[in-house]
């Protein structure tokens, strides 16, 4: 290991000489312990002292005959105490409410998607339609409804759903090990350690080895900020803060959390070292960073000021990351106004590929919670982020954290009956592919499901059985294989060239029309947001030929028009509409 690099924060191979390093006979433990007066490892019944190593604020100890799943823990003596602590590089956690770290060979499974990882790309002027998923909620098997499938048996069953679907990447939400199921991996103990609910590493390298196969890149769910703060943990792991801040009023986090230190090289040398290995080791195409407002920002509060050193980490880090892993992606989740999120660092900027436009999205779902009477003087919440849309990459999200937490499903926030919220969301998902921006949607958003998502209960599948709810699905798949087959719809995603308003001066009647285009075609969608089916004309004098591709209406979606039916035609230069309430219409135009 370059040990300067790892005491300065410039290193991403950490995992490589500390842990455990097993070869199938004899395993290699090294662990960095700076404040400890001695340290243990704790196995099979053994108490064995291991030796320092380098400048001595390292441990080693190499072990003869040992078998792959061995578990093991370090215990660390400080301050006339001890403390036992899984192993903060270890490959392979036991299943919660243990917590030992298991010796584990990384390289027992081998790879067979080449061909995909020549290819991938960040996808900047690709079609990038990203199904969010918590692994464990997502389905349950048939033989075991309180229990979840393993990695290998939910590829059976993901791969194929997503390829039918639409969709052409999957992000997870935190597979690292965390020991409690309500946090859904976003309080961490073990950072190089899958959790053990769903598997074996080795199961989980076959999972993404599958999707890359079929075409599915994979988008891991990261947590740089903070991380659990269980004893057996990294907190407090050598007797001192290693890793932590050591005044609770910057190191506790909103969560119940400990926050990582990031001024200190070896932290940012842990977490750069984690965010590589899931893309290296298991073949992660891209990884989303958690709670980015709070690197940003001192506990994420603008009026403390910028955090300078946990910037200067994540440029780091984004830099190094794309150094070693040709065409992978990373993306902010962040709430700021903070400028340069997807800037290059060569310019001042985060160096992050995409950041998540949850203004947008905050925006959006309000006004769709208004009644039409309300809408007329909100109407321009639909057109504001058009004003901002150039200054970063964004990415579209309804994601997890808008479905929990009495905050209701997507489908639930919007105004009016069932039936008005299931017709209006289909114009919603329209207008969300017309705007500008890459697509993410959280698992069960397709099947307009009312129940919040609760990560102990699979999704409402039985609502494929209802109409209503089949019809909107269909609705959905048909938008995803158009979103993914129409280049207007994502080339020139982040060129202003790409995107017009059409008109959206239409206050009294609530319509709406974007333009996008591409290089070889161009779209036109029709909103009428309205709850009153309405006459509208546009005017279109470059435009010879008006072609219907999608009306949310049909019948086939559950609508009331006739399928195939053309609400709009082109009459001279101009396109005459007469539209149902709530209803979209997307056109190619030439």
């Amino acid at each position: 290991m370059d040990f300067l690099g790892f005491y300065t924060g410039q290193i991403f191979d950490a995992y490589e000489w500390l842990g455990c390093h097993y070869d199938g006979k004899q395993a290699v433990f090294r662990t960095f312990a700076p404040q400890a007066q001695k340290v243990e490892l704790l196995m099979n019944g053994s108490v064995l002292e291991m030796n320092k190593a380098h400048n001595g604020q390292f441990f080693e100890l190499t072990v003869q005959d040992l078998s792959c799943g061995t578990p093991y823990e370090y215990r660390i003596h400080a301050h006339g105490r001890y403390t036992d602590h899984c192993d903060p590089y270890g490959y392979y956690m036991e299943r919660r409410p243990a917590h030992k770290s298991l010796v584990w060979n990384l390289n027992s499974y081998r790879f067979h998607d080449e061909d995909w990882m020549k290819k991938r790309s960040d996808m900047k002027n690709k079609p990038l339609n990203i199904y969010e998923i918590h692994a464990g909620s997502f389905r349950k098997p048939d033989d075991r409804p309180d229990s979840w499938y393993n990695y290998e048996e939910l590829g059976g069953v993901l791969v194929p759903y997503l390829k039918e679907n639409g969709y052409n990447y999957v992000e997870f939400l935190p597979l690292c090990e965390h020991p409690s199921d309500e946090s859904w991996g976003y309080q961490t103990t073990g950072y190089f350690a899958p959790t053990s609910r769903y598997g074996t590493p080795a199961q989980l390298m076959q999972l993404i080895d599958r999707l890359h196969q079929n075409g599915i890149g994979a988008i891991f769910d990261f947590v740089p900020v903070h991380f659990a703060m269980d004893s057996y943990g990294l907190a407090n792991y050598d007797g001192s803060n290693l890793y932590e801040y050591p005044s609770n009023d910057v190191g506790r986090s909103e969560w119940g959390s400990c926050n990582f230190m990031h001024s200190r090289g070896e932290v940012r040398s842990f977490l750069q070292s984690s965010a590589n290995y899931w893309l290296k080791e298991y073949h992660f195409d891209g990884i989303r960073m958690d709670a980015i407002s709070r690197i940003i920002y001192w506990q994420g509060d603008e009026r403390r000021g910028v955090n300078s050193n946990a910037l200067d980490f994540v440029k780091t880090m984004n830099n190094g990351l794309k150094q070693h892993n040709h065409g992978c992606m990373t993306i902010a989740e962040d709430s700021t106004s903070f400028k340069g999120i997807t800037a290059d660092t060569q310019k001042g900027g985060l160096g992050f590929d995409y950041k998540w436009d949850l203004g947008w999205m905050h925006d959006t779902l309000d006004f769709f919670a208004l009644p039409p009477e309300k809408r007329k003087d909100a109407y321009h919440k639909l057109t504001f982020s058009m004003l901002y849309f150039k200054d970063e990459n964004y990415l579209l999200p309804f994601s997890h954290d808008e479905v929990v937490h009495g905050k209701g499903t997507i489908v639930n926030k919007l105004y009016g009956s069932y039936d008005e919220k299931l017709c209006q969301a289909k114009a919603l998902y329209l207008y969300m592919l017309m705007h500008p921006g890459k697509q993410l949607n959280f698992m069960g958003n397709e099947l307009a499901q009312f129940r919040e998502w609760d990560e102990k209960r699979q999704q409402d599948w039985y609502l494929l059985g209802e109409d209503k709810h089949r019809l909107f699905h269909d609705y959905m798949k048909q938008l995803n294989v158009l979103y993914l087959s129409e280049p207007a719809m994502y080339e020139e995603d982040y060129d202003p060239n790409g995107f017009d308003w059409a008109d959206c001066h239409q206050e009294d009647k609530l319509i709406y029309a974007i333009l996008r285009r591409s290089k070889k075609s161009k779209l036109l969608a029709v909103f009428n947001l309205n709850n009153q089916m309405q006459d509208y004309s546009l005017a279109l004098p470059d435009v010879s030929r008006a072609e219907t591709v999608l009306c949310s209406d049909w019948q086939c979606f559950g609508g009331w028009t006739e399928n195939g039916k053309a609400l709009c035609s082109l009459h001279g230069d101009t396109l005459q509409c007469t539209l149902p309430p709530y209803c979209a219409v997307l056109m190619k135009i030439f």
